[in-house]
């Protein structure tokens, strides 16, 4: 996902949010100032050439993490932005219950099956939470082709059962379109994806985390409040799915 420097400073206003009863915190700088450069810029389509997967994002901290004690490292969740930026905007929820975020912004599945040896697999945690989609539907490395995102999402999670991590799969959540590429129409091709997903989790024993129904208004966009661009969560929204990974990743390892 690509976000303006306009869009991404008008996002971390919105991720000021929360809902009343809750203390809200300090705001966090936007996500998008430590992630890739914009797709088809300069900069990124030299990236392309030297790291397309971006595997050095994560090697330094790969290392610390790798020395935590198994329960702060309990599980990972990696994905493109959008689990980028639940992790920068809610840090001591992942602390708190050993939860380490491996999100890069505007990654598609391809990229994720790739590096997932290195950012999941090394780390030896229980469990993973995989959330991806979102950019193959987008079309940021080109035209949408359902079957190879299965692909990738099948090989990603019989790569974690190999290695014992238990899986989590994530529902794509809901938009009716992409600031950064407009027109595409996702909300058919969102549903379809979902429900293979579901279908795929529960033949192949796998957890399912279903976000559908905290963040969809009805009409395949993100409820009004839940988001500040209609793609991303803002605070508020991932205060609404804290709940439905908790009892996720609770129910994976029972």
């Amino acid at each position: 996902m690509t976000i303006s420097r306009r869009t991404a400073l008008a996002g971390s206003v919105a991720f000021g949010l929360a809902p009343p009863g809750r203390t809200q915190p300090v705001p966090s700088p936007a996500p998008w100032a430590i992630t890739a450069p914009p797709v088809g810029s300069e900069a990124d389509e030299q990236r392309i050439h030297t790291d397309w997967a971006q595997l050095e994002q994560y090697q330094a901290d790969n290392s610390r993490v790798r020395e935590m004690p198994a329960k702060q490292r309990r599980a990972v969740l990696i994905g493109d932005s959008i689990t980028r930026a639940w992790g920068v905007f809610a840090p001591d929820f992942f602390s708190a219950n050993g939860y380490i975020d491996r999100g890069i912004s505007g990654q598609t599945t391809s990229q994720i099956l790739v590096r997932f040896r290195q950012d999941v697999i090394s780390l030896e945690p229980q469990a993973v939470h995989l959330m991806a989609g979102t950019n193959d539907i987008a079309e940021n490395a080109g035209p949408y082709h359902p079957r190879d995102t299965t692909n990738n999402l099948m090989s990603t999670a019989e790569l974690a059962k190999l290695h014992g991590v238990r899986v989590i799969l994530a529902s794509v959540p809901p938009t009716t379109d992409f600031p950064w590429r407009t027109g595409l129409q996702p909300v058919s091709k969102i549903r379809a994806l979902n429900d293979w997903i579901r279908a795929y989790a529960a033949q192949a024993g796998f957890t399912f985390a279903d976000y559908t129904p905290v963040l969809d208004d009805g009409t395949g966009s993100m409820k009004r409040g839940l988001t500040y661009d209609g793609v991303h969560p803002n605070r508020a929204g991932y205060i609404a799915m804290e709940p439905v990974l908790s009892r996720a990743i609770a129910q994976a390892l029972t």
